[in-house]
């Protein structure tokens, strides 16, 4: 693979991890269960698919895998092998209450027109190392940061609070995020970077999508404090997604920041 596909690559992944529900792929992790009743282990599947919960493009890279214990304190993962279309591994799960498995990915991309062939070249790397990708003599040069969140939650016993993150796009839900039954409504809050994200879109999907011939998408949009209602139609698996775009970037000569969020959350009976 030449340094050119490799770089294009690279770019279609980093495109990928912010995708909203309205393009091709979606990120997503699928716990086996949401909910224990004891100390147990959580497997975990995590793909990149053109259909909700079903790996059939590519594994996710699991290089920002972070899973927080419901003491806050970092576990790794047990049991993680790459297969051909999804990633799979298994969170040993000792303590009571709830854990946070989500996969983080931050850092940069760019593009640029070569000025000897006047083609158009793309990079993906970390704030530090974007700088170094792109040419001293590179014409039309444009760089955006990136921070997408991909996420799911799973309860031992008696759910936990979660402690809030601060940066970024999270999720903040009035109760437990793995206590939600069908016909009952939810109270989320979406903040940005510790702060409600006003108006934003969001959008609620349940699985199985590849048996649809619509996708029967939930569209919300968050008030003044960030937040939004769902009132879940059927129980199954549903992947919320929302993204957004400003100009509050840390990394050298990026004029945007695209923020991204999605998680994996379970509906019962």
């Amino acid at each position: 693979m030449t340094r050119t596909i490799r770089r294009a690559a690279g770019f279609a992944f980093a495109l990928a991890a912010l995708a909203g529900a309205a393009q091709a792929h979606n990120l997503w992790l699928l716990p086996s269960s949401t909910v224990f009743s004891k100390a147990d282990t959580v497997s975990v599947d995590a793909a990149v698919s053109n259909d909700l919960f079903v790996a059939n493009h590519a594994p996710m890279r699991l290089d920002g895998l972070q899973i927080t214990a419901p003491d806050g304190s970092a576990l790794k993962a047990d049991n993680e092998a790459g297969l051909k279309q999804r990633t799979v591994f298994d969170v040993n799960m000792t303590q009571p209450g709830t854990y946070r498995i989500a996969v983080v990915n931050t850092g940069a991309f760019a593009s640029w027109k070569d000025k000897a062939t006047g083609q158009t070249q793309r990079a993906r790397g970390s704030a530090e190392t974007i700088a170094k990708e792109i040419p001293a003599d590179a014409l039309e040069v444009a760089v955006s940061q990136m921070m997408g969140r991909v996420e799911t939650f799973v309860t031992v016993g008696k759910p936990s609070p979660l402690k809030p993150i601060g940066q970024g796009m999270e999720l903040i839900s009035t109760g437990s995020p793995t206590d939600l039954v069908k016909g009952e409504k939810t109270t989320f809050t979406l903040n940005l970077d510790g702060q409600p994200a006003r108006g934003l879109d969001v959008t609620v999907t349940a699985g199985n999508t590849q048996y649809r011939d619509k996708l029967g998408e939930i569209k919300l949009k968050t008030d003044d404090k960030g937040q939004f209602s769902v009132t879940w139609p059927a129980a199954g698996m549903y992947w919320l997604d929302a993204s957004t775009r400003d100009s509050k970037t840390t990394v050298p000569k990026a004029k945007e920041r695209r923020v991204s969020y999605a998680a994996t959350l379970e509906v019962m009976p």
